[in-house]
């Protein structure tokens, strides 16, 4: 397994059984103690998604801390599950997204939803919906917008609304 799910699965696992949030720990590639990004931080059991939760932009000190604080969020704050329980833990797979810059793009021909993930936000209410790419049944640049104009609260009707795509690198 690599290092970004292990750190996201003894994150949640220590965190479920103690409460608290873990210190970094010393012996991680340079990568993740160096490197500012946004993560995200995906549960499965099996094809069953059980919380995914992130960061766009990075708001910790390294990938390694983003990957902490998000892996335990998505397992016990993503309102759309019910939380992990610690007898889950070895059931469940984590995939960890680092996200690249986003980039804002001009519309819908600059994306692709198998390469790129989508930002959508709007100008006047500063509401935002985010989709990662390759996603399965997603496989149109317009179901992903209108994917992340739903999740955001959008309306593009009475709104006007900036689009920005981003690329991951998918660890899982």
């Amino acid at each position: 397994m690599n290092p970004y799910s292990v750190l996201a699965t003894k994150a949640l696992k220590i965190y479920l059984e103690t409460r608290r949030v873990m210190e970094t720990p010393a012996d991680l590639p340079k990568e993740m103690q160096e490197r500012k990004a946004g993560v995200f931080v995906t549960i499965e059991r099996g094809q069953e998604l059980c919380g995914c939760i992130g960061t766009f932009l990075p708001i910790y000190a390294n990938i390694a801390e983003e990957i902490i604080h998000n892996a335990i969020a998505a397992g016990t704050e993503d309102n759309r599950f019910f939380p992990v329980k610690l007898a889950d833990i070895e059931n469940l797979n984590f995939t960890v997204s680092i996200l690249s810059p986003p980039e804002e793009v001009a519309g819908l021909d600059d994306l692709d939803p198998k390469k790129y993930g989508v930002i959508v936000k709007g100008e006047d209410t500063c509401r935002r919906g985010l989709l990662l790419p390759d996603l399965p049944g997603i496989n149109t640049a317009e179901k992903q917008v209108m994917i992340c104009l739903e999740k955001g609260g959008i309306n593009p009707e009475t709104e006007k609304v900036s689009l920005y795509r981003f690329t991951v690198e998918k660890y899982g």
